[in-house]
């Protein structure tokens, strides 16, 4: 694998029901009835980042940016596509999460993602 990070023709979709009790009904139906709409996050998105390469990820809300983080990290699988990951992952996905304002942006990375013994800012 060239890079740290690839990923291969990775697509999320999520199910949205109109009201609570139209996804019961799905089920009831052992989904031969569909009472959902299917709503794409990402659609075939394909990238591959090499070790020591910086990316940034820009888009409106809702685009799905948070989505192909958490697919990065392993904290959701994407309903198609493959996923590569060399390394170590980590997610800091909230800007407030564990975010202390007296450290640089760096050094809360170092604080929340490292070991403690690789802390050496």
């Amino acid at each position: 694998m060239s890079g740290t990070v690839q990923l291969s023709r990775i697509s999320k979709s999520y199910s949205l029901f109109g009201k609570p009790s139209d996804r019961l009904k799905e089920l009831a139906t052992f989904n031969q009835r569909s009472f959902h709409k299917n709503h794409w996050a990402l659609h075939d998105l394909s990238f591959d980042v090499s070790r020591g390469e910086t990316f940034c990820i820009i888009g409106e809300n809702g685009c799905g940016k948070s989505t192909l983080l958490q697919i990065c990290a392993g904290i959701l699988q994407p309903s198609s596509g493959t996923v590569q990951v060399s390394g170590r992952v980590t997610a800091l996905l909230e800007l407030g999460a564990g975010f202390n304002p007296e450290f640089t942006g760096r050094e809360n990375v170092y604080l929340n993602g490292c070991a403690p013994q690789k802390f050496n800012p």
